[in-house]
């Protein structure tokens, strides 16, 4: 067994790299200094010019001014204000004290949000918040500890380790010229013979780029390698590894890495301009940016979380079948062989099949708007290959999607292009699949299940996030549903058919008692599976009242000072009891992080965390609605509740009696014992007062 090698930046490099640093922050630092007392300069002269503006503009006015104008009697009881001016004449008049104002309560500047937006957790500390000097003499070691939360990582406070990304592009650009010489000879623990002295030396010279000032004369067009980005990484661990300066520096200056790998994605799909590129390249960014649970691209709920992509396997085949009779008299049914080659993949089909056919054919027949083109851009060859997934072999289809190209064209086209695919791709979705009949479901065996699983939740109290599973098999005690104790969702690349995906109600009724499945199981709806009426779009024509916080079915709230501390939030229309009153938004973060907040929180007397599941917290102190000034109370209006919704866990207010309008709205925030006589304290003192 034969031991790896290690290479090593030589230490010469290392010393080159620490001599640039040096030289290019000081050079960095006096230019700093040199913009600073440039605007200093130019800020005086404007200064210096605006108030000889203003004197000019004053001398220019004829005008005097008279002494004892107004001069009215001063009552005994009034205090009076008295000025002299420059000639020793006195002026005086009443002065009337204002009447006592209640000021409006303090309040943190906020960003209104009316959905959850999930965010990265904070490793370094970037300000050190000031709570007065009495906390500070209070307490002297609360400044410390949080430090020792962030690992004492604060920004700013390591002036050795500080580059910033300016310094860092120049500097990987003044040490490309010495790139040659950034590598030692690799060391290894066993004697080295002469082939392996001569295999190593070839890996060092292929690992390194020579000297451009030799090759080209210049080192403004050369890439620079690994040993660059891997020296900086050691001299600066808080920056990353050299993957991640590799990237940052290809982002920083928009340059392009030879070393690359092909894209798998095209910059521009349309356009005179656009390359001809496959089916898959085509369509990545669809696969890789669109958000499959919120049907949006940028999606702020999921983008920080890993979701399988589309399970093509599972994907139905075409619903538009290969019509029979041409489209057109130009169609391409009347070239010679082309009615022949249609008719020999045609199937005979019986008369449902053929009303299914037309109706069908009914739903997609649209003209061309557009004139046939002889040119086939890049960006219609790769729209013709997205299509040709779709449709298959109906041309006529296809070019009614294209717009640009008659289906003689398309016909020709596709007979050059599919010279070049494989047999075997094209019977992968050549037929659709067989129509299985679905399994009917037990409700009642379903409903117990719930039960079953509702109380083991209710003893353990652990609720986890929700993760679609992505595996290959059924789902048994590996599947990551099954280890949070989640069933499996719609998102999910199980089986329709897998024993633990939850298949929705079947209710008639309101789905608003535990009657419902859904509402058993602490969750909404879901529009796709439940045939309760979830899935209507008009609200008079939905009877299911299981989904308001999905539909954003929300009250109107009023904010205002509250009579028990600080501001409230107010309710304009009354509500019923286990009405929907308005859902709880704010940042998702981690439990570590909402730790960390919390102790800053707890300081100020004021917190906004809310416990979504084990895994993460809700925090409208920075982002949030206004359900966020909603207070504390033992005796509330109102109650908290975690659902699941759609995949996700969302926290719902809802009216715990009737409320009526113009009442605030109180629930309880479970404080513990401690938390009880801290913050609760606070609120009878203020409502003594």
């Amino acid at each position: 067994m034969s031991t790896p090698k290690v290479i090593k930046i030589s230490s010469d490099f290392k010393k080159k790299m620490r001599q640039e640093y040096e030289r290019l922050k000081t050079l960095q630092e006096s230019q700093e200094k040199e913009i600073i007392v440039d605007t200093w300069n130019e800020n005086r002269k404007q200064c210096k010019a605006n108030v000889d503006e203003i004197l000019e503009r004053f001398n220019s006015i004829n005008c005097t001014f008279q002494d004892n104008v107004f001069n009215p009697e001063h009552k005994d009881h009034l205090k009076k204000a008295t000025i002299t001016t420059h000639d020793g004449n006195k002026q005086s008049v009443p002065t009337y004290v204002l009447s006592n104002v209640i000021p409006i309560p303090n309040m943190c500047s906020w960003a209104p949000v009316q959905q959850n937006f999930m965010v990265e957790d904070e490793t370094v500390l970037y300000n050190i918040p000031y709570m007065g000097d009495e906390v500070l003499d209070k307490d002297s070691e609360f400044i410390d500890e949080l430090i020792k939360n962030y690992d004492g990582k604060v920004h700013g406070d390591n002036d050795e380790e500080y580059i910033d990304d300016k310094l860092f592009v120049d500097l990987v650009k003044a040490m490309i010229p010495f790139q040659s010489k950034a590598v030692e000879i690799p060391i290894i623990n066993k004697p080295l013979t002469r082939e392996k002295e001569k295999e190593m030396k070839e890996d060092s010279d292929s690992n390194t780029l020579q000297d451009p000032a030799k090759e080209n004369g210049d080192s403004k067009d050369q890439f620079p390698s690994q040993n660059i980005f891997q020296a900086i990484s050691e001299m600066f661990p808080t920056k990353g590894n050299p993957e991640e300066l590799r990237q940052n520096y290809i982002e920083l200056t928009k340059s392009v890495d030879p070393n690359r790998p092909p894209e798998y994605c095209t910059p521009n799909i349309d356009g005179l301009n656009a390359e001809s590129v496959s089916h898959d390249q085509t369509l990545h960014s669809f696969h890789a940016l669109f958000c499959r649970r919120c049907f949006k691209y940028d999606c702020f709920l999921h983008r920080l979380s890993t979701n399988p992509g589309p399970n093509l396997q599972k994907r139905k085949g075409p619903e538009l079948e290969v019509v029979e009779e041409p489209c057109s008299p130009k169609c391409y049914m009347h070239l010679p062989g082309a009615k022949t080659s249609t008719s020999e993949n045609r199937k005979s089909k019986s008369n449902a099949d053929e009303k299914k056919r037309e109706k069908s054919e009914s739903m997609v027949k649209f003209d061309t708007a557009l004139d046939a083109d002889e040119v086939w851009t890049g960006s219609d060859q790769s729209f013709f290959r997205v299509l040709h997934r779709c449709f298959l072999n109906n041309y006529c289809a296809i070019a009614r999607g294209l717009q640009t190209k008659s289906c003689q064209q398309v016909y020709e086209f596709a007979q050059e292009e599919l010279k070049h695919i494989e047999p075997l791709e094209l019977g992968k979705n050549a037929s659709p699949p067989r129509k299985q009949q679905k399994k009917k479901i037990n409700t009642k065996l379903w409903t117990m299940h719930i039960r079953k699983n509702a109380r083991k939740e209710a003893n353990a109290n652990n609720v986890y996030n929700y993760t679609p599973c992505d595996h290959s098999g059924p789902c048994q005690a590996s599947c990551p549903c099954y280890e949070s104790s989640n069933y499996c969702e719609k998102f999910c690349n199980c089986s329709s058919e897998c024993p633990n995906r939850f298949p929705g109600c079947r209710c008639k009724a309101q789905c608003n008692t535990k009657q419902c499945s859904c509402y058993l199981a602490v969750r909404e709806c879901d529009p796709d599976l439940c045939q309760c009426g979830a899935h209507q779009f008009h609200l008079n024509k939905m009877t299911c009242k299981n989904v308001s916080v999905q539909r954003g079915l929300r009250k109107h709230l009023l904010m205002a000072p509250s009579d028990v501390a600080g501001w409230g939030i107010f309710l304009k229309d009354g509500a019923q009891k286990n009405e929907f009153i308005s859902e709880y938004c704010g940042e998702i973060i981690s439990q570590e992080e909402a730790d960390r907040r919390g102790k800053v929180y707890d300081k100020y007397a004021c917190s906004f965390l809310f416990n979504l599941n084990n895994d993460f917290v809700v925090d409208a102190t920075r982002k949030g609605n206004k359900i966020r000034f909603a207070n504390h109370s033992i005796n509330p209006n109102c109650y908290a509740k975690v659902i699941m919704v759609n995949g996700d866990h969302r926290i719902g207010i809802f009216a715990k009696r009737v409320i009526q309008p113009g009442e605030e709205l109180f629930f309880d925030y479970r404080y513990g014992p401690t938390e009880q006589l801290k913050f609760v304290g606070i609120e009878r003192e203020m409502e003594i007062l």
